[in-house]
C-alpha cells in the first residue's frame, strides 16, 4: 500500500509538472511563436492562456508594441549638388510577423542590424536625388515619406513593418560648418566696418556744419558788436561834443579829473612832466586858471 501511495504521488507531481510546462501566457503587448526543435509549429498573436506539448515545445515571445530605432552616428551623405551632409535618421517599426521574423532575423537585436543597414543604404541613395534646397524646404516631409516606402518594401520580407522613418538632423559636416561660420563672421564684419565708414562720414559732414554754423553766428555776432560799439562811440563822441559846447570850462574840468584818476590810479605809478605843465593845473588852482 506504502508503494502504491507513492507512486500515486509521483504521477500526481508529474501530471502537475506536465501541466504547468504546457500552459503558457501571451501578455496584450506580446506574440508568440512556438517551436518543436526549434522548428517554427505555430504562431499565437492574441493575448491569454495557449498549451504547448510539455518538455518538446519552447516559446519565443516578440514584442507587439511600436518599437524605436536610433543609430548611433550619424551619417555623412552626398546630394546630388555635390553638397555634403551629416545626416542622422530614426525609424519606428513593428514585428508583423513573428515566423517571418525568426526565420529571417531569429531576434530583436538582429533585426535592428538589418534594419539599420536598409536605412542607412535608402537615405543615401534617396537623399543623393535630392539638392539642399530640397531638403531645407517643405519637399523634407515628401522625402522622409519616399524612405519610408523605400525601407518597407525592403523589410516586408523581414516580416517587419515600417511605421516611420525621419531625418532627425541634416546638417554641414563639421569642417564645413566651420567655413560657413568663418565666411558669415567676415561677412557681418565686412559690413561693420562699412556701417561705421558711414557712421563716421556723417558725423564729419555733422561736425563741418555745426563749425560753419557756429563761424557764421560768431562773426555775425561780432559784426552786430561792432556796430553797436561803433553806435555807443559816436553817441558818447556826440555827447561830449554837445557838452563842450554848454560849457567848454567844466568838460576841460571832467577831462582833466578823468586823465588824474587813470594816470595816478594805481600803486607805484611814476610821472616826468614839468611842474609849469598844463597837466597840474587844477593842483595850483582849482579853478585851472593856472598858466596852461
Amino acid at each position: 500500500m506504502g508503494s502504491i501511495r507513492l507512486v500515486g504521488i509521483a504521477l500526481v507531481g508529474l501530471i502537475v509538472i506536465g501541466l504547468y510546462g504546457a500552459l503558457f501566457t501571451v501578455n496584450q503587448t506580446q506574440q508568440a511563436l512556438v517551436l518543436q526543435f526549434g522548428e517554427p509549429k505555430r504562431t499565437i498573436q492574441e493575448p491569454g492562456l495557449a498549451f504547448k506539448i510539455p518538455f518538446i515545445q519552447d516559446v519565443v515571445y516578440y514584442e507587439k508594441r511600436v518599437l524605436s530605432l536610433i543609430p548611433q552616428d550619424a551619417e555623412e551623405v552626398i546630394l546630388s549638388d555635390q553638397k555634403r551632409l551629416q545626416v542622422d535618421a530614426y525609424a519606428r517599426f513593428q514585428i508583423s510577423n513573428p515566423l517571418l521574423f525568426y526565420q529571417t532575423v531569429r531576434n530583436e537585436l538582429g533585426a535592428r542590424g538589418r534594419l539599420e543597414a536598409i536605412i542607412d543604404s535608402s537615405v543615401r541613395r534617396v537623399l543623393g536625388r535630392e539638392t539642399l534646397a530640397s531638403i531645407l524646404t517643405g519637399q523634407r516631409n515628401d522625402i522622409t515619406r519616399s524612405i519610408g516606402d523605400e525601407v518597407n518594401a525592403s523589410v516586408e520580407s523581414l516580416g517587419i513593418k515600417i511605421i516611420d522613418v525621419r531625418l532627425r538632423r541634416a546638417d554641414y559636416p563639421e569642417a564645413t560648418s566651420q567655413n560657413i561660420f568663418n565666411r558669415m563672421k567676415s561677412e557681418r564684419e565686412r559690413e561693420a566696418k562699412e556701417f561705421r565708414a558711414t557712421g563716421e562720414e556723417e558725423a564729419q559732414k555733422i561736425r563741418a556744419d555745426a563749425e560753419k554754423t557756429r563761424t557764421v553766428i560768431i562773426s555775425e555776432a561780432q559784426r552786430t558788436a561792432q556796430e553797436t560799439r561803433g553806435a555807443g562811440d559816436a553817441e558818447a563822441i556826440r555827447i561830449y561834443a554837445d557838452s563842450f559846447g554848454q560849457d567848454a570850462e567844466f568838460f576841460s574840468f571832467y577831462r582833466s579829473m578823468e586823465a588824474y584818476r587813470k594816470a595816478m590810479g594805481k600803486d607805484g605809478t611814476s610821472m616826468v612832466l614839468s611842474p609849469s605843465s598844463s597837466f597840474f593845473r587844477f593842483f595850483k588852482d582849482k579853478n585851472g586858471s593856472a598858466p596852461k
